[in-house]
């Protein structure tokens, strides 16, 4: 089987790959993520997932690659990592009893097959009415500082989640259906 490389740093979409039980590699792209007002966040998303992808395939031609964005967002508004505890109080407090969007592109290349695709996953969740001490509670049992959004579904998100219409493992970070369909086409399966 080909080499794999996950193109991220991300230890949620590590954990979702290997609890589906694929042998990968892991190497952290040398790119900034960057956002620009006139793409949409679909555009966005996809970009920065090519952009994270492409230096990782061209250090590791022989390998797959798959790298991902994932991306939040109310009203249209993309609603990044906080800052710190204030703003995550705020962000969760402008989610409180909303829906919002959780986006999610995928790109997987190797440069040796001169072969890629890139995807895009979209989940709608809703938030429970959550007040300000609740929203404390929570977010003394969770890190919000490297979420989008300031939360995370896995875990302690039962309580602050109502419900997730579309892929659960999207706004973990990575829509594990659609990727395991993609890697297939590659020739990466689960060990």
């Amino acid at each position: 089987m080909a080499r794999f490389i996950l193109a991220s740093g991300s230890p949620r979409r590590r954990q979702l790959l290997s609890e589906a039980g694929y042998e990968f590699e892991v190497v952290s792209p040398p790119v900034a993520e960057v956002a620009h007002a006139w793409l949409t966040t679909r555009e966005l998303t996809a970009w920065n997932a090519a952009r994270k992808a492409a230096p990782v395939s061209e250090m590791a031609p022989d390998a797959i690659v798959l790298a991902a964005d994932t991306l939040v967002t109310i009203d249209g508004k993309v609603l990044g990592k906080p800052a710190d505890l204030d703003e995550a109080v705020k962000i969760l407090g402008r989610l409180s009893g909303r829906a919002h969007e959780v986006w999610t592109a995928v790109s997987i290349r190797c440069a040796v097959q001169r072969k890629s695709e890139s995807f895009h996953e979209m989940s709608r969740v809703q938030f429970r009415a959550i007040d300000d001490a609740a929203i404390r509670r929570y977010l003394a049992k969770i890190d919000p500082l490297d979420k989008a959004g300031a939360y995370a579904a896995q875990g302690r998100g039962r309580e602050i989640i109502e419900r997730i219409d579309g892929s659960y493992t999207n706004v973990v970070g990575l829509p594990m259906e659609a990727t395991a369909m993609a890697l297939r086409h590659f020739g990466v399966t689960p060990g």
